[in-house]
């Protein structure tokens, strides 16, 4: 039996994906439209346009599972309207053909503004901006008659991230001394995903049919506060808690009438100025799996900070 795996997009989660499955036995190949992606003996890495049919095709054929893995172009519900759903239907006729599972990283904009910790049985139904593309393309898949799994996660967290809250806004800070910006309210609970254990729950959703044509959460530690995060990585960096400093909401929504980016963070704000509180125990029994602890967090997301500082030298 076939045991090709292949990863759409060499981002932090496609490169995390390709790399654990690479370093279970599997062989990987990965797509993207440069030809890039982690180098690895079990690796192979196509240059590859999700929305060319034709060549998808062939890449994908043989493949017990594709993991879709591309965001859109730019952060605005306009871009991903325009290029996300296209992409993801292309995929999912492809891979439907060829007899693959189609496993998706997803986000946690589709339940909206909630007043409770996010579970697997609430709705999914935002009807504003980035939010609603979000549940357009979970109600898109769900039709499909391709299966399905849908892995959400929170904010990320861990090696490879870098365009992230918990990225190179912060860490690099923290390692060098410098205050630190975050957005919201910095005592607020708010949940992390260590993108380790988004990519290993993908990786065992695929290969259960019973997760299939489902919508999990991925395993996530309890929420802390960006305050408390902080610590914990200035804990594990061991180097003294620098000073946070909080970017208000209202300095978002005054900066969203001259800045197209910060119209965008401005309409995600809700996450920061609330409890943020994504609950996964259900879907780690359903996937035998569990969250890392915060310290193991903290600690591999320094190491891994340090390791590419020390690249740069």
């Amino acid at each position: 039996m076939s045991d090709l795996h292949v990863v759409t997009g060499a981002g932090p989660v496609g490169t995390t994906i390709a790399e654990q499955l690479a370093a279970s036995g599997a062989d990987v190949r990965i797509l993207t439209r440069s030809g890039s992606g982690p180098d690895h003996p079990r690796i192979e890495r196509r240059s590859v346009d999700a929305n060319d049919r034709t060549r998808l095709a062939e890449a994908v054929d043989g493949a017990v599972a594709v993991y879709h893995c591309i965001h859109g172009s730019k952060y605005s519900a306009r871009t991903w309207r325009a290029e996300l759903p296209a992409a993801e239907n292309t995929v999912l006729e492809v891979a439907g053909r060829a007899g693959a599972v189609v496993v998706f990283p997803e986000s946690l904009y589709s339940y909206g503004p909630v007043e409770r910790p996010m579970t697997e049985e609430m709705p999914r139904a935002a009807m504003f901006g980035k939010p609603a593309v979000r549940a357009e393309l979970l109600r898109a898949r769900e039709q499909s008659p391709t299966p399905t799994v849908s892995v959400a996660a929170s904010d990320f967290i861990g090696p490879h991230v870098r365009n992230a809250h918990a990225g190179e806004r912060m860490v690099p800070n923290i390692l060098g001394g410098r205050t630190v910006q975050v957005f919201g309210k910095p005592d607020m609970p708010h949940s992390f995903t260590y993108l380790p254990d988004l990519a290993a729950a993908m990786i065992r959703s695929a290969a259960d049919r019973d997760l299939w044509n489902s919508v999990l959460h991925a395993p996530t530690a309890p929420a802390v506060s960006m305050r408390e995060l902080v610590g914990l990585l200035a804990d594990a960096a061991q180097v003294p808690t620098p000073r946070i400093v909080a970017v208000p909401g209202w300095t978002l929504r005054a900066g969203a009438a001259v800045s197209s980016m910060l119209r965008e963070f401005a309409e995600m704000n809700y996450q920061f100025d609330r409890p943020f509180i994504l609950d996964s125990r259900r879907s780690e029994q359903r996937l035998g799996l569990s969250a890392t602890p915060l310290e193991q967090v903290a600690a591999g997301t320094v190491a891994w900070w340090k390791g590419v500082a020390g690249q740069r030298k």
